[in-house]
């Protein structure tokens, strides 16, 4: 054959292979059919995906699933745990280091593996390769972490396997596969105050940082969590400085205060910003005393609101739930009730009248 026609023949190959390949449509995955499975705490987010395979009347674990270690008939020929889905890795990804059953972890992706043995002990691997199918190409040298866990017997049968987010805290979750009658829990924590203090100051370099609203909310936050207080006070200053000055700004930086232990001179901006307050920030202000177990204080602050807007039903209204939370019935009935001859808005009045009918004063 010619060079020409040589070369003729191998382009119409190429041609043809790529003609193949792009006629292909997407069609479902089965039986194993892919899914995704999300979690945030704080701001980090933990993320799982995998492949579901079903029970189909077989038997799981010893069987389907071998116990312990196994080498496969199929790949490195290393022995391997089991591969905790169906078709390629399972990876669970972090988008800030985290701790997994107590170890450190850097942000990143990882293949998700896992041993079960026959008295339900069992350990939990992840791997920096997540590329791979299945479990097939484990090496021992690519893991990041192994950590023993202990299996659960659930009550229950699920028949396709399924990640979930159980016993959620600000802090943590336990990741959880459930298949057949097993559950594996696995243990995921963030450093969720440092983490979010860190995302604040780079955030704050950027356009949130051109308002005074990004500085009050990242202070509030350091407030709110009792961390790094030097840095709150700090925030908020730089919010009064780009002004004008509110009174959301000067109730976190006198909490900051207060917290710091300069009670004096915390009391003192309150006073001050309490001049120029509207109703509805004197109320809040009262909530947040009142959530505080400052019962007498927030008492105080609603009763300087009925002074300012003595007609305002909602006024009132919060007045009464002053009274009520101190358990004081006499006052709080007298304060719904003025809150109700003020022709209030439907929300106020059902609240007023909830109160009123647990007092039987209506």
């Amino acid at each position: 054959m010619k060079p020409q026609s040589k070369l003729l023949s191998s382009m119409l190959l190429v041609s043809l292979t790529i003609g193949q390949c792009l006629a292909q449509v997407t069609t479902p995955r089965t039986p194993s059919p892919a899914a995704v499975a999300s979690q945030t705490i704080g701001i980090s987010t933990i993320t799982i995906k995998y492949s579901r395979p079903s029970v189909k009347n077989r038997k799981v674990w010893g069987e389907l699933v071998p116990y312990g270690w196994n080498v496969q008939g199929f790949g490195a020929g290393n022995s391997a745990p089991w591969r905790a889905g169906a078709n390629e890795n399972t990876t669970v990804t972090f988008s800030h280091d985290a701790k997994v059953e107590g170890n450190n972890i850097p942000a990143g992706t990882y293949a998700l593996f896992f041993v079960i043995n026959q008295d339900n002990s069992g350990e939990v691997i992840l791997s920096k390769n997540s590329r791979s199918w299945g479990s097939f190409f484990y090496n021992q040298s690519e893991d990041q972490m192994r950590a023993k866990i202990q299996l659960r017997d659930n009550s229950y049968s699920t028949e396709l396997l399924t990640y979930d987010f159980i016993n959620l805290t600000k802090n943590s979750a336990e990741l959880v596969l459930n298949w057949e009658k097993k559950q594996f829990p696995v243990k995921i924590e963030f450093a969720v105050d440092d983490i979010v203090m860190a995302n604040a100051k780079e955030e704050l370099r950027g356009t949130t940082g051109f308002t005074p609203q990004g500085f009050i909310s990242a202070a509030r936050y350091s407030l709110s969590n009792n961390i790094d207080l030097e840095q709150g006070l700090k925030w908020i200053d730089q919010a009064l400085a780009q002004g004008p000055t509110n009174f959301n700004a000067l109730n976190v930086k006198s909490g900051i205060l207060t917290k710091m232990g300069k009670t004096a001179e915390a009391d003192k901006m309150m006073k001050d910003a309490m001049a120029s307050a509207s109703e509805t920030e004197i109320n809040a202000y009262g909530y947040q005393l009142l959530g505080n177990g400052q019962h007498d204080k927030a008492i105080q602050i609603f009763v300087t609101n009925t002074e300012r807007f003595p007609k305002s039903p909602n006024a009132w209204d919060s007045l009464g739930e002053g009274y009520a939370t101190k358990g004081d019935k006499e006052n709080a009935i007298k304060s719904f009730k003025k809150s109700l001859s003020l022709n209030p808005p439907a929300n106020v009045k059902a609240n007023s009248e909830k109160f009123l009918k647990q007092f039987g004063a209506i």
